[in-house]
């Protein structure tokens, strides 16, 4: 005969994890909002240059956190798709500086636009106060992080 189990009590997880959880499923839901396949490393190289302007490959490596051999691959593929354009570095004739196509920017700018609108639609459901909230989280969330 077996005996019902008993609910496990759990206490509340500290601020912290539930921050992290709560940060991870926000992110993740945004990146399902895109404007086409890309990996998300390929999308954070795309928006780099595109906040940031031409960059050398081994400035964007620092700036993402890869090797340099990493960066070379996803700019590559990147050039392929039509993406990205490479220059002549404008004071030193033996690098090479990279910056968005026009397509490039399309896709960035589409993708920012489907993103916020999927999170403007969400925070349409909350009232004012939830919003002011919101607003003021973001603004500690932002000093936490930077």
């Amino acid at each position: 005969m077996t005996t019902p189990t008993q609910p496990i009590r759990r206490t509340e997880p500290p601020l912290a994890t539930r921050l992290r959880i709560t940060l991870l499923r926000t992110s993740r839901r945004l990146r399902n909002e895109s404007a086409g396949t890309l990996p998300e490393g390929h999308l954070s190289v795309l928006s780099a240059l595109f906040t940031h302007g031409a960059l050398s490959p081994g400035e964007l490596a620092e700036r993402e956190h890869v090797r340099p051999p990493s960066m070379t691959r996803t700019l590559q593929h990147l050039e392929g798709e039509g993406y990205l354009e490479r220059a002549t570095h404008p004071t030193d004739g033996r690098q090479v500086v990279i910056s968005l196509s026009p397509a490039g920017e399309e896709y960035i700018r589409e993708t920012r636009r489907r993103r916020d609108q999927w999170l403007q639609r969400r925070l349409a459901s909350l009232t004012r106060d939830q919003r002011a909230i919101l607003a003021q989280a973001e603004s500690i969330l932002r000093e936490v992080i930077d």
